[in-house]
């Protein structure tokens, strides 16, 4: 499955868009700089029901658009 097709299917499951899903972690107290990829996923599968492969594609991301920053990433970030 493309990045694009995981982005569009977590759009169709959750009801809503990434940057709803931000909105929602920065309301939650999520987005912190200790956040990890483990305590993302968990909450994305408490919050919106979604697995692991999803998860993961919603962390990259957010990473790339600069939402999560995580000094030691390999994903380059967006600077659009």
């Amino acid at each position: 499955m493309s990045f694009q097709t995981y982005i569009a299917n977590i759009m169709s499951l959750t009801k809503t868009t990434p940057e709803a899903i931000k909105n929602k972690a920065i309301k939650d107290g999520l987005l912190t700089p200790t956040l990890t990829a483990n305590l993302f996923v968990n909450w994305l599968a408490k919050e919106y029901k979604l697995g692991r492969g999803h998860s993961m594609a919603l962390w990259k991301l957010f990473i790339e658009k600069g939402w999560i920053v995580v000094p030691s990433s390999k994903i380059k970030v967006n600077k659009k």
